[in-house]
């Protein structure tokens, strides 16, 4: 049994003071020091400095690991030049991120407080270093393929990389499952991964409604991916539209990262089956996408959750830096209360959309626990603080073991 005391405990829903708290793996109980220590006299104490505020550890639900080699090789500013411009460097960006370059970047999330991330993994080469990073990851693998005469051999890959993650055993890791798009998965490949996903009750996830090019392309078979699909695959039309995608996942919540593009009645359906929307924006704003419409998300009683994508649509995998950046674009919502939804985007509804024990400083909740060292007292006005601020991150724990203490 450890106790650990700090002046602050932001829950993220409530902020308390002067209480302590005694952990193992879990959270085990809130309480004044005294208490704690009369029901466990042989634990051992940590007492914080001053000002030092202890919160949920960040959860960035959606990143791609390996094109963490990423920095001035593609280009931004529109989807459609981005994406040929990553099928151009693609052997430089997948080849160029060894190891060391991957473990750069899941190093990288710890500092900035970051204790559960989602991978998407496309080729599975960064299987290794995210079992055995030490954050918990849910490892979704991506499958992706619109040419049902490829389907057989795409399938194959698919299940030889998900069944190497499932594989890992080690506490805190997760085998998943992520469709990449409704524009580049073939319906016959969605619904044999979806068998899988609902017999053996694995996360899933998919990008969905990211640009314009996808909207007229789902909707027509036209617009700017009519060009890129005839080119680079022969293919004329579309293999489903955005309804028939959503079609799949009924009855089975769902990941949908970007969203950005949604219709009114996508809308309604993404409600209906209680599906969670990934805003990422620093991404859409690099890539010429709009900004997510989180007012018609809450009118809806949509979840939302913030993630920071891959380095190939970033710079930085920083959810700190990712709130400021949505703190800004989303200028007409209520300041506060914003900022309070973003910091409850990146802990407690992140955990649950991932379905993971965490997220919130509460008895019973896995010790996944960040310490920030603040200036001074907190105001009421703490959330909009420690987005804008960037505090320091002194000390990240992850299911009760300290991983990082400066």
């Amino acid at each position: 049994m450890q106790i650990i005391t700090p002046n602050y405990i932001l829950t993220p829903n409530q902020l308390l003071k002067d209480l302590s708290i005694a952990y193992e793996k879990e959270i085990i109980k809130i309480a004044p020091l005294e208490v704690l220590q009369k029901e466990w006299p042989e634990a051992e104490v940590s007492i914080l400095k001053e000002n030092s505020l202890l919160m949920p550890g960040l959860i960035n639900a959606h990143v791609h690991i390996e094109f963490s080699a990423n920095k001035t090789e593609l280009s931004y500013g529109d989807f459609i030049s981005w994406l040929y411009s990553v099928i151009e460097n693609r052997e430089e960006l997948v080849g160029g991120c060894d190891k060391e370059c991957m473990n750069k970047a899941v190093n990288a999330m710890l500092e900035s407080g970051i204790t559960t991330f989602g991978a998407i993994s496309s080729h599975a080469m960064d299987l290794e270093v995210c079992a055995n990073a030490p954050q918990n990851v849910v490892f979704f693998n991506e499958l992706i393929g619109s040419q049902a005469t490829m389907a057989d051999a795409l399938f194959g890959d698919f299940l030889a990389r998900l069944d190497a993650s499932k594989s890992v055993k080690r506490e805190g890791f997760y085998p998943a499952v992520a469709i990449h798009s409704p524009y580049s998965v073939h319906p016959i490949l969605i619904k044999k991964a979806l068998q899988i996903v609902k017999n053996e009750k694995l996360k899933l996830t998919a990008h969905f409604m990211e640009s314009e090019a996808e909207r007229k392309w789902l909707d027509s078979s036209d617009g700017d991916f009519k060009e890129f699909f005839h080119n680079l695959l022969k293919q004329e039309s579309n293999v489903s539209d955005a309804k028939e995608f959503l079609d799949h996942f009924s009855g089975y919540e769902t990941l949908l990262t970007h969203a950005v593009q949604t219709n009114e009645q996508e809308r309604e359906t993404i409600a209906k089956e209680k599906h969670t929307i990934i805003h990422c924006p620093i991404s859409n704003r690099l890539l010429g996408n709009p900004t997510l419409n989180i007012q018609e998300l809450n009118e809806k009683n949509i979840r939302w959750i913030v993630a920071t994508d891959g380095l190939s649509s970033n710079y930085k995998l920083d959810l700190f830096e990712e709130m400021k950046m949505s703190l800004f674009m989303h200028s007409d919502a209520p300041l506060l209360e914003f900022a309070k939804a973003l910091i409850k985007g990146v802990t407690i509804n992140a955990a649950e959309a991932l379905g993971i024990n965490a997220g919130e400083i509460a008895e019973g909740k896995n010790a996944d626990m960040i310490v920030l060292d603040l200036d001074s007292e907190p105001t009421d006005e703490l959330a909009i603080h420690l987005i804008l601020h960037r505090y320091n991150v002194s000390k990240v724990y992850i299911n009760g073991i300290l991983k990082k203490d400066n």
